[in-house]
């Protein structure tokens, strides 16, 4: 059973090396992400290696092996699960449950990850819209662009929020920019670099480009209004 420090490693290359599986993760953004020296990091990613969970070429990067990818996935599933146990169950603020989720998926065992699944009715995305693997690792996919790239008069869904630092998730809320959400793209302001939005009930919110930028939706119809 690979140690919680290892898991927060194969999760955290997996997911810097997710749009493109063949990428090599530099070094040093695998240490500021994980918060450490990045003599610290290349040691782990060496032990790592010597297990054959991660391909390492010095002063390039890193990059996950078949079995290092399976381990990422398990772990992605048990955290993604576990955040939405909490808001759904316990009634946690979405924008809080990251740290929880941290400590508790190492310890849910596989049997109760299942019966927490299926009491929650096998769902594919958690809170933030993030998918779910499945048990064998393959992933649900939605089409997604970010809201800056929609047009005039576009109906989106937001089907992702990409930023899920507590300070984002809190603004976006507050927009009404929730994963479900529907809302209508009223008009682009390109030199103001915003955009207005229809959002329930009839509400019209102006975001910046940082916060469309960073909101992923699903184009359900485009008409110019």
């Amino acid at each position: 059973m690979a140690s919680s420090t290892v898991e927060d490693y194969l999760k955290r290359i997996y997911l810097e090396q997710a749009t493109d599986d063949a990428a090599l993760v530099p070094m040093g953004r695998l240490a500021g992400s994980m918060g450490v020296a990045p003599g610290t990091a290349t040691s782990m990613v060496k032990s790592l290696a010597e297990s054959r969970l991660v391909h390492y070429e010095p002063y390039a990067g890193v990059r996950l092996t078949r079995n290092g990818k399976k381990l990422a996935l398990r772990i992605l599933r048990q955290h993604r699960i576990v955040e939405l146990f909490l808001v759904d169950v316990l009634g946690m603020d979405w924008a809080d449950v990251h740290d929880e989720a941290e400590r508790l998926e190492h310890a849910v065992s596989d049997r109760v990850l299942e019966r927490i699944h299926e009491y929650l009715g096998r769902p594919e995305f958690d809170p933030h819209g993030d998918p779910i693997p499945a048990a064998d690792g393959r992933l649900a996919h939605r089409n997604v662009v970010p809201l800056s790239g929609t047009s005039r008069g576009a109906r989106c869904r937001v089907a992702r929020i990409a930023d899920q630092s507590p300070a984002f998730l809190r603004a976006v809320e507050r927009f009404g920019l929730l994963p479900g959400s529907d809302l209508r793209v009223k008009q682009h302001d390109e030199e103001a670099g915003t955009i207005e939005l229809v959002v329930p009930p009839r509400r019209s919110v102006t975001v910046a480009r940082e916060v469309s930028d960073r909101v992923l939706v699903e184009v359900r119809k485009r008409r110019v209004t």
